[in-house]
């Protein structure tokens, strides 16, 4: 595609300053991200074209998104922004890459009883063998790309891989696939100039703002849990200085020891039957995997750790009145802070129960207390993140559940996605859960330690119910 039409899209772009909620700040330095693994079903030789696709980005920041093209600042009044200048635009940074060797390679493949033979990326060997021995990632700290896509083509293969990286700090993970979506919806009507989004995004933050303006906080259990622990000691920062702290913040590197287990729909099922019929598949293994990671984690250290956290991210277009179309940051977190002995001692029912107890405590009134926390008690998320993780003093196991997230609806023009993988991600104890539609059960990613995941696959109890894919 000529270079012409690519700046004719960014030239309709206005100079902007878009403010950032203090939700989008807390996740200065953090990535969103993705892989999708396409198939040419056809023959196409023009099968993912890289110039299309960039067009179709272009289009979509230029009309929908200019956030992506801006660069993070201190506005007059101290709070977050992203200056938009026409004249520095933060461009994005797109590139073509080929690998020598099929796609095939770098599968590994399980056949199950009712005859499906599943595919999953292993991202690991990837990494090792195919002569890419990393992706970069999204960073403002730096003078890179804040968006970062690459096309990645293998050789005598139908498969193509589709690598994003996008900053955290103004999207979640519900508005970047739904990004991701509206870009491939651009992209199929390229040939429309007049073309308009069905959904077009919400972006202007201050929906946010006047939601929580009309709620009362109420403070979640965990939020006393860390000021008990010393979080009010760690750090004090005036209110008006946050924005200037949080975005000062270093890049986040990506967790590179990343695990996989594939469940069946069946077995998912079972899980949860053997667990408590009366709890949703996703505590049922929370609970398998709270038990036998505090047990790994007891193997690994040699010691009992006195803590055992479960968190949940949630997204809280579903508990507000903001719309589901909005395209900043609007997910918090629900934390369960476990006495290990109590997880070690109890059984798998019993500690459903107990994080349903903690974690379905994610109303408004709840998402407004941690803003208020971020706002004027920075400690407290320092102490968080000093404590959730896999160490001598805690065993962690954070779930990101995005298997509803539409993402097989990815569609350029070409069909969606074959196969989902996950990139790498951050934080040590995180585990996110995908939809695989090849039979209808879930991928689960886990970031552990190699040593403690060696304690984990023997498990007995993960392996009545869980493949080790790697």
């Amino acid at each position: 595609m000529p270079a012409t039409s690519l700046s004719t899209h960014l030239s309709s772009i206005k100079a902007q300053d878009i403010e950032l909620g203090t939700i989008d700040i807390a996740t200065f330095g953090a990535n969103v991200d993705g892989m999708y693994i396409y198939r040419n079903t056809t023959d196409d030789a023009e099968f993912m074209s890289i110039n299309r696709i960039t067009n179709g980005l272009y289009k979509v920041i230029a009309d929908y998104y200019p956030i992506v093209v801006g660069r993070p600042s201190i506005g007059k009044n101290g709070k977050g922004v992203i200056v938009v200048d026409p004249d520095n635009l933060c461009m994005p940074d797109i590139a073509e890459l080929s690998v020598e060797l099929p796609a095939e390679h770098f599968f590994e493949t399980r056949n199950y009883k009712n005859g499906d033979m599943v595919k999953f990326f292993n991202l690991r060997k990837f990494f090792r063998e195919s002569g890419i021995s990393a992706l970069p990632e999204a960073t403002f700290s730096r003078d890179h790309s804040a968006a970062i896509f690459r096309l990645i083509r293998f050789k005598d293969s139908p498969y193509v891989v589709l690598y994003i990286s996008l900053p955290h700090v103004i999207f979640d993970g519900t508005a970047a696939v739904a990004l991701f979506n509206n870009w491939a919806e651009c992209t199929r009507n390229l040939d429309n100039p007049e073309y308009k989004l069905q959904n077009p995004p919400v972006n202007d933050r201050k929906v946010v703002k006047d939601y929580f303006d009309t709620v009362t906080a109420i403070e979640p259990p965990h939020t006393k849990h860390f000021k008990d622990l010393g979080a009010e000691s760690l750090v004090k920062v005036p209110p008006g200085a946050i924005a200037a702290l949080l975005l000062a913040a270093p890049d986040i590197p990506a967790f590179e020891e990343q695990h996989l287990l594939h469940f069946t729909a069946e077995k998912l099922e079972q899980l949860r039957q053997d667990v408590d019929k009366a709890q949703t598949t996703n505590l049922a293994l929370a609970a398998l995997l709270t038990k036998i990671v505090l047990q790994a984690n007891i193997q690994t250290f040699n010691s009992m750790p006195t803590w055992s956290y479960v968190m949940f991210p949630y997204d809280c277009r579903h508990r507000t009145e903001v719309p589901m179309t909005y395209s900043g940051n609007l997910s918090f977190s629900a934390i369960a802070p476990l006495e290990s002995q109590t997880v070690l001692d109890g059984s798998y029912k019993e500690i459903a129960r107990v994080i349903k107890e903690h974690c379905s405590k994610v109303s408004s009134e709840y998402a407004k207390s941690l803003i208020y926390t971020v706002e004027n008690e920075i400690g407290v998320l320092f102490q968080a993140g000093i404590s959730l993780c896999n160490s001598p003093d805690t065993s962690y196991v954070g779930i990101s559940n995005v298997r509803y997230m539409p993402m097989h609806l990815i569609d350029f023009g070409y069909g969606g996605p074959d196969i989902l993988s996950s990139a790498y991600f951050i934080r040590e104890g995180m585990q996110r859960i995908y939809s695989n539609k090849q039979d209808g059960g879930i991928d689960l990613f886990m970031n552990v330690k190699d040593d403690l995941f060696e304690y984990l696959k023997k498990s007995d109890e993960l392996l009545e119910y869980a493949d080790v894919i790697f």
